[in-house]
């Protein structure tokens, strides 16, 4: 009778903020949350130290970053700089998401990417194969990277890497566990404000691996750039031109600045600086793409339907790049476009790409609608160094 009252109390209790949850849903957590506490207690794994570690053993290393966004991966790779510096030997893989896959391709850092499909139906044998065989290398070094979000399955794939270290963070424990048991080296939260690179670079700081190089980066092939220019130069942009591009689009509709104030900076570059201008337009940005367009008096070309290597190569041959606090933002910088992004509620100091040629303008109120025209085209103009030759 004890266990069934209790059981029932706490499938039942109604806890500040959960009153809105549904009943199966409080069911599944209170599960859970019990399953992860017996896991925890019998097959968690022993907490090291740093000086338990023994570099010299590390000659294979796996990276997972399941988190799905661009700008949260890509933040994240000045972690493979000062993993291939301080390991410059080692084989360094990666697990991410489909979505990112491409972002790692060709990248200078790393030697095998692996990935995560989310949904079933995209896994096929020979997919599921390849995963399987890379997650199970015999790792020295298992590394999760869980600086924004935390799932069981990064953590399940950690374990199956079997590695004898493996790191993480020591915080967003699961509900029901007092620590993120499947981890052994548990690299300490600070509770300061940190910009998110500084973040990911903590959890490997605390084996003693760090640069001095926060910026982000991915590695493109002389094909890829060769592809980009032959288009630009089909657009009528040339190398000698002053080519600046405005991605308008945003995922979220609250980072979104409006269409007639990216027209206006573009107007104001080309009068001013002889600039051309080069539209981007996204999945189902093409409404959005052309309200841009309708309102500039100069001429511009637009660019649809391009994978993200394919825009990332073409970014890379303009002299300045303005967008909104979106993935895209973090590609230009990743490949070393100057760039002005527009904020509104996400913090640039903590969330801007990391380099002065990568500059944020957001309003004092932290709304989109509030970020002045005349601001960004001042910042734009500075980037440019006031002429385009």
């Amino acid at each position: 009778m004890v266990i069934r009252k209790h059981l029932t109390q706490g499938l039942f209790a109604r806890y500040n903020g959960d009153q809105g949850v549904r009943f199966w849903t409080r069911v599944e957590r209170f599960y859970k949350h019990r399953l992860l506490r017996f896991l925890e207690d019998h097959v968690g794994r022993k907490p090291l130290y740093p000086s338990d570690v023994d570099g010299r053993r590390i000659r294979r290393i796996l990276v997972i970053r399941q988190h799905d966004q661009l700008g949260d991966l890509l933040l994240s790779t000045p972690v493979f700089r000062a993993l291939r510096a301080h390991f410059p030997e080692a084989h360094i893989a990666a697990v991410v998401r489909a979505y990112t896959e491409e972002i790692l391709q060709h990248h200078p850092f790393i030697d095998a990417v692996y990935t995560f499909q989310e949904l079933l139906f995209n896994w096929t044998p020979k997919k599921a194969l390849h995963f399987w065989k890379g997650l199970r290398a015999r790792y020295d070094l298992t590394i999760v990277l869980n600086t924004v979000s935390h799932s069981l399955s990064s953590d399940t794939m950690a374990d199956l890497s079997r590695a004898p270290y493996i790191l993480g963070s020591d915080h967003l424990v699961f509900g029901g566990c007092r620590r993120n048991f499947t981890y052994n080296l548990l690299a300490p939260y600070s509770t300061e404000e940190k910009h998110q690179t500084e973040r990911n670079l903590d959890i490997v700081r605390y084996i003693g691996v760090d640069t001095d190089d926060l910026t982000e980066v991915m590695g493109l092939t002389d094909e890829e750039i060769g592809w980009a220019e032959d288009i630009l130069t089909r657009s009528g942009c040339h190398s000698i031109d002053c080519v600046v591009g405005i991605h308008p689009g945003a995922g979220k509709v609250g980072n979104r600045w409006p269409a007639e104030r990216f027209a206006r900076v573009g107007d104001a570059l080309h009068e001013r600086l002889g600039a051309k201008i080069v539209l981007f337009q996204g999945p189902k940005e093409q409404e959005l793409v052309e309200r841009v367009r309708d309102a500039m008096t100069t001429d511009c070309n637009v660019l649809a339907g391009l994978r993200l290597r394919e825009l990332a190569a073409v970014v890379s041959r303009l002299r300045l790049f303005l967008c909104n606090d979106t993935g895209v933002l973090h590609v230009a910088a990743a490949i070393g476009t100057p760039l002005v992004a527009v904020f509104g509620p996400t913090d640039p100091a903590f969330w801007k790409p990391w380099g002065d040629k990568f500059v944020a303008v957001r309003g004092n109120d932290r709304s989109i609608l509030s970020v002045d025209t005349s601001e960004v085209i001042r910042k734009s103009l500075a980037l440019l160094g006031g002429s385009c030759i």
